[in-house]
């Protein structure tokens, strides 16, 4: 199997499972804390975006991308990082601001991610990653678009609700009940 298609498979794979996590278990966790809280999970998984600044060491070791798209991934990542972070300090303090952050990251995300997408495809970069390039491009990426996918749910389905608002958690006999999670999601 060629390293492309291991990679395909292992991102479908990951795409499947962690939107299943978030259906059957994230998003109803999510529904019983205030929004603060909930926006904080995500903007974690994000404020680690620096770790595409490998993508230098794997050019070096054979990852065959153009500087011009090496860069891009590596500073739209760093930029995605900054903003992740000021979101979760902005959350921590409960600042007005934190919202417009976190739709910022979201927009950020969106671009980011599309065009290393489209680049990765114009330069066949799956055929040539390999160790903890490929790690992130069939793990950690899928988990990127997931959780930015989240926080514009959170950021919509929530909009009139202020970071400090507690929520009221879902009772046992309707975890019980089936659908419900799915129910609370999209409700």
């Amino acid at each position: 199997m060629s390293l492309a298609a291991a990679s395909l498979i292992a991102q479908l794979i990951s795409f499947a499972l962690l939107i299943t996590a978030t259906v059957l278990f994230v998003g109803p966790w999510m529904n019983g804390k205030p929004l603060a809280v909930a926006l904080a999970v995500p903007l974690w998984i994000h404020a680690f975006r620096y770790v595409a600044l490998q993508i230098f060491s794997a050019q070096h070791f054979g990852f065959a991308v153009s500087d011009a798209l090496a860069s891009e991934i590596a500073w739209g990542d760093v930029a995605a990082s900054r903003l992740a972070i000021a979101g979760l300090w902005l959350l921590h303090y409960r600042s007005p601001l934190a919202k417009l952050v976190v739709w910022a990251l979201v927009i950020e995300s969106v671009i980011d991610l599309a065009n290393a997408t489209v680049g990765g495809i114009r330069e066949n970069a799956l055929e040539t990653a390999s160790s903890v390039t490929w790690l992130i491009l069939s793990f950690y990426v899928p988990g990127l678009w997931v959780t930015a996918a989240l926080m514009a749910w959170l950021l919509v389905r929530r909009r009139e609700e202020a970071l400090t608002e507690a929520r009221v958690p879902p009772t046992p006999a309707q975890h019980s009940e089936p659908g419900v999670e799915l129910r609370a999601l999209v409700e």
